[in-house]
């Protein structure tokens, strides 16, 4: 065997390695939700509506308990492996202030359809369709807000950037750019930088946008809306300089950033005063409007 054939094989078997590396770890079984609001005594509709690629989202539409064409809405939106079921301790905080609210699965997340992957793009896709969902209600569409968890928080700033009508973002726990929590994930599994640069290209290529396209660190200063980043400071899955890069990324008085001291990946919600502050900042915004 000559060396190079020898060289040509090891790189296959470089990318043949690579590729189970990736889809091993970013491997995805969508989980159903397990209870609905009614278990909170809040009544509910099971909606349905499109996204790209011709498939279709799973949604919980909650109207306001009282003048539900005046409220603001208010689009919730899970993490990664998640479904809209881990957005029922929203839902039972937020509904007594007075919003109407839809939750909804991501593709390949939940009861929604399965799409080849999931990815932070298809979030931020997503969640375009869902606020353009929301717009076919008899809402006021003057306001309109998203609170997103993880990559449904950097979803959601993507999704700010290429969908005008949403005035308002509150992410926990929300990455600057997806490359960086991948890398920090691989490098706990000890990977070397070559192996990792490969992944990340491979992934890329299957997404089939550039990173930097829908990256939040890249998009919340193109958007319209107003930011509130909130972060736990012991966050061991998106490690807390990513909020901050993420908040400063923004426009001169665009985002408010929140770093809590004590609180992790997720758990924020618990802090005190976390469910006045995120009232308080929508209030604010879309009184604006």
């Amino acid at each position: 065997m000559t060396l190079t054939a020898a060289i040509l094989i090891a790189f296959v078997l470089l990318i043949l390695l690579t590729r189970f590396v990736t889809k091993k770890m970013y491997a995805l079984k969508p989980r159903r939700h397990v209870d609905t609001p009614e278990k909170l005594g809040i009544e509910f509709e099971e909606v349905h509506f499109p996204t790209e690629n011709n498939k279709t989202l799973y949604g919980w539409w909650i109207p306001a308990s009282k003048n539900s064409q005046q409220a603001p809405t208010l689009i919730l939106v899970h993490g990664w492996s998640h479904n809209l079921g881990r957005m029922l301790r929203y839902i039972q905080h937020l509904h007594p202030l007075k919003y109407n609210l839809l939750a909804f699965d991501a593709r390949h997340h939940g009861s929604s359809d399965l799409d080849d992957h999931a990815s932070m793009y298809k979030f931020g896709r997503d969640i375009k369709a869902a606020v353009q969902y929301a717009l076919s209600r008899d809402i006021d569409t003057h306001k309109i807000g998203v609170l997103g968890l993880s990559i449904g928080g950097a979803g959601s700033v993507y999704a700010a950037a290429i969908e005008p009508a949403i005035q308002a973002v509150v992410t926990v726990g929300a990455p600057s750019h997806p490359a960086d929590v991948m890398k920090y994930e691989f490098k706990k599994h000890h990977l070397p930088a070559p192996i990792i640069w490969l992944i990340l290209k491979q992934i890329e290529m299957r997404i089939g946008v550039k990173y930097e396209e829908f990256a939040p660190i890249n998009n919340i200063g193109k958007a319209d809306a107003a930011f509130l980043v909130i972060h736990g400071e012991d966050d061991d899955v998106v490690l807390p300089p990513q909020g901050k890069r993420l908040s400063e990324a923004a426009r001169p008085g665009q985002c408010e950033y929140w770093p809590i001291a004590g609180r992790g990946h997720s758990n924020c919600h618990h802090e005190p005063g976390f469910w006045a502050r995120v009232d308080t900042f929508f209030q604010t915004q879309f009184k604006k409007g």
